[in-house]
């Protein structure tokens, strides 16, 4: 996928949009700068390509700067362009074909900017991560906004084969990019944050939380796949053990106590006593122990 540009005049009328005079093309360094993909990251989490598209819009005309650090002497480049580009012979990690954003950006030919084009251009400062943020983040194996209601998965986990991560959808602005050492992803890096109007504590305050909601989902979905073991042991199953058991493995926290509600109707039909678990053998051959079932809060 070739993402090297010539500064033509359509382009370098876009690029004098930025300045305050008109430039010539002698008088900038322009370059090529995958900015992020749809490719799952160092954190588990993606872009989608609805939200690379909307990235497209809100990066023209950010700045780039170094290590995100907004101090204004740190201010290096600009983008004039950004497009989303398509590699339709390569595959991500959640079949799909491979997609990134690409910008343009410039900066000026001067004594100052001489020793960074260098480096630009021989391979050293290569790597770049983005500032942006983003109104979804939807769990791969559901579809559930892990903002408004996380589910029971768990990031990193495999279900059914394939490893559930985090979908960055929505972006509602964009804020910079910047050269760093280690990005997030892979091909480009990308560092993300969930709020416009937040400070440094009050966003490690909010990771906090969702860490805790998480734990807190996963006990409860996993106590819940154990009382629905339980009751396909104890009823005349709706469908096979392991397929109970499988199935479980792939549903959201919601799903799950549907599918234990269905199960306690049928033992309830069958007149299975679900009481207490008192860990003792049956007092009749082939009689069922009773569980102890807990309600779910």
């Amino acid at each position: 996928m070739e993402n090297d540009f010539t500064l033509d005049d359509g382009l370098l009328e876009k690029l004098n949009r930025y300045t305050r005079t008109p430039v010539s093309a002698e008088e900038v360094y322009t370059f090529p700068v995958i900015l992020c993909d749809n490719e799952v990251d160092r954190d588990g989490e993606r872009f989608s390509i609805a939200a690379l598209e909307k990235l497209a819009q809100l990066f023209v005309g950010k700045t780039g700067i170094f290590d995100h650090d907004p101090r204004g002497e740190n201010q290096t480049a600009r983008i004039f362009d950004c497009e989303v580009k398509t590699c339709g012979d390569r595959l991500t990690e959640a079949a799909e074909p491979y997609t990134c954003l690409v910008a343009k950006a410039y900066m000026m030919r001067t004594e100052k900017s001489k020793d960074l084009i260098a480096e630009i251009e021989g391979g050293i400062k290569k790597e770049v991560s983005v500032g942006c943020s983003v109104g979804k983040k939807l769990c791969s194996v559901c579809g559930a906004d892990l903002k408004e209601n996380p589910c029971g998965h768990i990031k990193g986990r495999y279900y059914d084969g394939k490893r559930c991560n985090v979908i960055l959808d929505e972006p509602t602005d964009a804020y910079e990019w910047s050269f760093v050492a280690v990005p997030a992803q892979r091909n480009a890096g990308v560092t993300k944050t969930y709020s416009d109007d937040r400070d440094a504590v009050e966003v490690k305050a909010l990771k906090r939380e969702l860490s805790l909601k998480e734990d807190e989902n996963y006990r409860a979905c996993e106590m819940l796949k154990r009382e629905i073991m339980s009751l396909s042991f104890l009823c005349r199953p709706i469908m096979a053990v392991e397929t109970v058991k499988t199935l479980t493995e792939t549903l959201s926290f919601s799903q799950l106590e549907k599918l234990h509600e269905t199960l306690k109707e049928q033992c309830s039909r069958e007149d299975i006593p679900l009481q207490l678990d008192s860990g003792k053998p049956a007092k009749k051959p082939g009689e069922n122990n009773n569980f102890k079932l807990k309600k779910q809060r």
